[in-house]
């Protein structure tokens, strides 16, 4: 299914994109060494809950996971890059944390990641994947536009992630959201420009490059859900949702 939304949909939109971002920077600004995974569940939990909003993943239950996901927010630490499940961890200085949400707020969805370094250790390699996977997303934000393919986003944000030497797996990745959090046209990381579904306004998409330092190999945690590299390297994953714009693509989950 594809959604087109029209005006009132799209500013119900930005609403809910705004309390993603905003939900996203709390928690961050919050998170330090020791503080525990379910700690930041339940601090996403109250957030969502005061907002009227409703989460995306309690009830999610897709055929690649094990049952109800059962929580308020993906947790992936260190070599977890993808639908980490929140658990009794407590962060250690140097985690590469990322954090993944998502939320309907008025019957219109947002999904947004930010990857970070918990603490004060340093980890320039870390550092430097971070800033692919934001170069990449920025890259396929600047070709989201009408008339352009969903090939073309693919293969600016493919580009980034392997001139910088990155493998790139294509099996995860972007999507388009709308009344529900999944829907078509699906957004590989990696592609061919010139070919896929044409963009038109009103389309929602969710942009996000992920990547594995070396390897494009994905194992499932016993849990059931988290993705983890099948290396053990660290990863980082950055992930916007954009509005399609007459004038090109509008940022919904921008920070303030």
């Amino acid at each position: 299914m594809i959604e087109i939304l029209n005006p009132d949909e799209l500013s119900r939109a930005r609403q809910t994109g705004e309390l993603v971002a905003d939900i996203l920077q709390s928690i961050k600004a919050r998170t330090t060494v020791g503080t525990n995974l379910l700690d930041i569940d339940r601090w996403a939990r109250a957030m969502i809950v005061e907002a009227g909003a409703k989460s995306c993943y309690v009830d999610y239950a897709p055929s690649f996971g094990r049952g109800p996901f059962g929580h308020y927010i993906c947790t992936s630490v260190n070599d977890a890059v993808l639908h980490g499940l929140p658990h009794d961890y407590a962060l250690a200085d140097g985690d590469l944390l990322t954090l993944d949400l998502a939320v309907s707020l008025r019957g219109i969805v947002a999904d947004s990641a930010i990857t970070f370094i918990v603490g004060n250790a340093p980890s320039p390699e870390s550092a430097a994947m971070i800033a692919v996977t934001e170069r990449a997303l920025a890259a396929g934000i600047a070709t989201a536009r009408p008339g352009a393919r969903v090939g073309d986003i693919s293969f600016a944000i493919g580009t980034v992630l392997t001139d910088a030497g990155y493998p790139v797996n294509t099996e995860f990745g972007g999507h388009g959201v709308g009344s529900t959090m999944h829907q078509d046209p699906h957004i590989a990381n990696f592609g061919r420009p010139g070919r896929g579904y044409k963009l038109r306004p009103g389309l929602l998409l969710a942009l996000e490059p992920w990547v594995m330092a070396d390897t494009a190999e994905l194992v499932t945690d016993a849990d059931g859900w988290t993705l983890r590299s099948a290396t053990g390297c660290r990863t980082a994953h950055s992930e916007h949702t954009i509005a399609i714009t007459d004038d090109g693509a509008e940022i919904l989950t921008l920070p303030k």
